[in-house]
């Protein structure tokens, strides 16, 4: 069951404000959203709104903006492009990490769609993880090509369509943190242990034809904290919105290791 961190000493309250439906609404469900503030001074709340949903979008996020616009301004979330390519709306609903942008409410078979941050990450405010630690994770992995060899002058560094294909799945990896923020091993081990998404960054250049640091990039990572704190629970692989396999990379550049020792 996912974890969150909540402020020293608290609980949540699962009896906080709700917002009825307003009159003559022809199609309600309600939304049960985590609110915290911490310039408040209070304990995380549980915050029910009734929606009239015939006059609202398809998706999550569209029920999300209608309570911001029109029920409850100081509701807080992040949110950009609405197409599944920013990773801005991640976040736990009905107790999967998914976006918000590509989960329709229809898909949501409880009464009340639960609606919550990213699990086991401090929380700015309301649906807002601070992400400050998982950024700097996946720069750590130096996410950007390194090499010796001089560009060639007239062209771009060429690879095969076969190379290409190596680093397409990992490419597609929009850093939404829900993959890293569904693994126990990520929640128990976070200060030391990268994560799913920083690992499937490096793998991305570990494999990519072109970078010439690989073997740099694999000492980097055997680290008994770093890289095998992973004990492949596959939740990473399941919560990816982007349909990736991180677990399969993690195992990918353990092989890749083992290989150089033998």
């Amino acid at each position: 069951m996912a974890e969150f961190l909540l402020p020293s000493g608290s609980r949540i309250n699962n009896n906080g404000t709700t917002h009825a439906a307003p009159a003559g609404a022809k199609s309600v469900r309600k939304f049960r959203i985590y609110r915290f503030d911490p310039d408040a001074s209070q304990a995380p709340r549980i915050d029910t709104y009734e929606l009239d949903m015939s006059s609202c979008g398809p998706m999550v996020l569209d029920a999300l903006i209608k309570i911001k616009n029109e029920v409850d301004s100081t509701l807080s979330f992040r949110r950009s492009c609405r197409e599944g390519i920013c990773g801005s709306c991640a976040m736990n609903i009905d107790g999967v990490n998914t976006l918000a942008c590509t989960t329709a409410c229809a898909d949501i078979k409880t009464e009340a769609v639960r609606i919550y941050p990213l699990p086991h990450m401090p929380v700015i405010k309301d649906l807002v993880p601070d992400l400050t630690q998982f950024y700097a994770q996946y720069a750590a992995v130096k996410p950007w090509l390194t090499s010796r060899t001089p560009a060639p002058p007239d062209t771009e560094r060429l690879q095969s369509k076969e190379d290409q294909e190596k680093i397409d799945g990992p490419s597609a990896c929009i850093l939404c943190a829900c993959c890293s923020t569904s693994c126990p091993s990520y929640w128990w081990n976070s200060d030391k242990y990268l994560g799913p998404a920083a690992l499937l960054a490096a793998y991305r250049w570990i494999v990519d034809s072109r970078d010439e640091s690989t073997g740099e990039r694999l000492d980097d990572l055997e680290d008994p904290f770093k890289l095998y704190r992973c004990h492949t629970i596959m939740n990473c692989t399941e919560a990816c919105p982007k349909d990736l396999n991180p677990a399969k990379a993690i195992a990918d550049i353990k092989r890749l290791i083992a290989e150089r020792h033998h």
